[in-house]
């Protein structure tokens, strides 16, 4: 048999006799299988309470009585993301950033409704799902399984024995990898199988998974290489053990959690009170269509009328109210996509500070790997908003345009007492609006997305695996 064969086979057998270390294992195993079943369950419900809900939202929008147009903007609508198969593995930012949105005329909502504003506190330090489990603690099953792999030979004098008996250096550190991988290979099978159980659902797409699956492997791998490399640096296991606590606090707990806070300080963002005063400000600025003096709409009047041809507004064949409205919109939504870009711009820009200290920590770059190929990510959340955006857009757009062609100006102006019941219009034009439809990105987008973590993950492994074969070439040197 090969001397690597033998050696890990010899590991895996002292693993096994670790009493403490084989309850950690089963412990874990059962942690990421309940971690695969709560949080596929807990995807279940919410995608059917948000589904329930936008039924609600949509029978109670389609079964108005008859009104003026101009009253439905303000009624308004609401909506709800969808949740795709892969936010069962990893939720991402979902939690966070909330999840309806109320659309109305002249404004420009935000996200509401996040799990972590309803939830417990402790929401805020991990979610229990698959992605937290492999990401954070199977490197640490792997820490207390490995560290005494080549340390331990070291100080109990056998290291020189194996190489003597036939087993070269690179043997004897390609079983100990063996064994360890072993371990991590099992750690990361009940997550398997729970892929497999996404896999056979509706809109599950095959390419994104790849790349969670290689990227986790591609992880796995990794602490599996750190843990050999610092247990054959160092002289006792012991030394060994505190090293390898201290690498994985620094880089699983601490560089995760002070990222987004370097981020934050490096580029502020405003908050919504400031934006809002910023926005108020601005449409002060744009012109008053309630003001005939105003410039803008003065010119617009004027524009309108050398358009139909004729003189006057109430001679336009389209109620002028319904024009100005479709104006109006056209004005503030032009000035909430300039500060929502600028909004977008900065959390970009605090995103790449985060994945930049993702080269000094592959926690960073797995988590922005697996967020991007499961569509939960900051990108996802942005998708969400801008394509609800257009959806808010087009539906005000529609109702002021049924205002300029159904309502007659004469009567949107009259204050007899029957010009209230001439003003409104049947109640059949808003069941023939169309329905929000969140669409989620192909395959091929999300993996493309996710490629620059999976790359930061290799690059890692790559300078891991150089640095351990340096180290494996003076094993045993005196």
């Amino acid at each position: 048999m090969s001397p690597a064969y033998l050696i890990a086979r010899d590991e895996i057998r002292l693993m096994r006799r670790n009493r403490v270390a084989m309850v950690a294992f089963v412990l874990l195993l059962l942690l990421t299988l309940a971690a695969v079943v709560t949080s596929w369950s807990h995807r279940q419900s919410i995608a059917d309470l948000r589904q329930r809900h936008q039924a609600a939202a949509e029978k109670a929008f389609d079964t108005q009585p008859n009104r003026h147009p101009h009253r439905v903007v303000h009624y308004g609508h609401f909506i709800f993301r969808p949740l795709g198969p892969l936010a069962a593995f990893d939720p991402g930012v979902d939690a966070f950033t909330g999840n309806s949105m109320f659309l109305e005329g002249h404004r420009q909502n935000t996200a509401n409704f996040g799990d972590v504003r309803q939830s417990s506190l402790l929401i805020r330090f991990g979610q229990l799902t698959p992605a937290f489990v492999l990401q954070a603690v199977a490197p640490l099953l792997l820490i207390f399984l490995g560290y005494g792999a080549i340390a331990r030979e070291r100080e109990r004098g056998t290291l020189r024995p194996l190489m003597v008996q036939g087993a070269s250096r690179g043997q004897i550190v390609a079983g100990k990898f063996g064994a360890l991988g072993l371990v991590a290979l099992l750690a990361g099978l009940p997550a398997m199988l729970g892929f497999a159980l996404i896999a056979g659902q509706p809109g599950a797409q095959g390419l994104p998974m790849l790349v969670i699956a290689l990227g986790y492997a591609a992880y796995l791998a990794l602490w599996a290489v750190l843990i050999l490399l610092t247990s054959a640096l160092v002289h006792r296991s012991r030394d060994a053990l505190l090293a390898l606590l201290a690498l994985w606090a620094v880089l699983v707990v601490l560089l995760p959690r002070v990222a987004p806070d370097i981020a934050s300080a490096a580029v502020p963002l405003g908050n919504r009170m400031q934006t809002d005063v910023a926005v108020a400000r601005d449409l002060r600025t744009m012109g008053d269509s309630h003001n005939p003096d105003d410039p803008h709409f003065a010119q617009f009047k004027q524009s309108v009328l050398a358009r139909y041809g004729v003189a006057r507004v109430e001679d336009l064949p389209v109620n002028y109210k319904g024009l100005l409205g479709m104006e109006g919109e056209r004005m503030t939504s032009a000035l909430f996509d300039r500060y929502a870009a600028q909004s977008f711009d900065a959390q970009e820009r605090q995103n790449a500070l985060v994945h930049g200290v993702g080269l000094l920590s592959p926690a960073i770059a797995l988590r922005a790997m697996s967020m991007a190929a499961a569509g939960t990510d900051f990108a996802g959340h942005r998708r969400f908003l801008e394509q609800a955006e257009a959806y808010r857009y087009d539906l005000v757009q529609r109702l002021n345009r049924l205002q300029a062609d159904a309502v007659s100006y004469a009567d949107d102006t009259a204050e007899d007492p029957e010009a209230d019941r001439r003003k409104r219009v049947s109640a059949g034009y808003w069941q023939k609006m169309p329905d929000f439809t969140f669409r989620q990105p192909d395959g091929s987008s999300l993996a493309a997305a996710a490629l620059p973590g999976l790359a930061v993950l290799i690059f890692w492994l790559a300078l891991a695996a150089g640095a351990l074969a340096l180290v494996t070439r003076r094993l045993g040197a005196r």
